[in-house]
């Protein structure tokens, strides 16, 4: 099974961190008795779940990104001032 990264799963809801380790657990026990076939449709519904989470990292992202571009531009706007003086 392949698991999503930490970031994404911190971002997981109780009840969708629960689900995700809930199939987790089955989709490895699914890989250990060769049943690949059953294995890949959990890994299809773990990719579903995770979802959101990685909407809500985008999310995060971006709001990251326009508070980087303010402070910059206050920056810049400090140093305007600076050189008119």
């Amino acid at each position: 099974m392949r698991h999503c990264s930490v970031q994404v799963r911190g971002l997981l809801t109780r009840e969708e961190l629960d689900r995700y380790n809930a199939l987790i657990e089955v989709g490895s026990y699914l890989e250990d008795q060769s049943r690949y076939d059953l294995a890949y449709n959990i890994q299809k519904e773990i990719d579903l779940l995770i979802l959101p989470a990685i909407e809500r990292l985008k999310d995060k992202s971006r709001a990251r990104d326009r508070a980087t571009a303010e402070y910059l531009e206050s920056l810049r706007g400090e140093n305007d001032e600076d050189e008119d003086e």
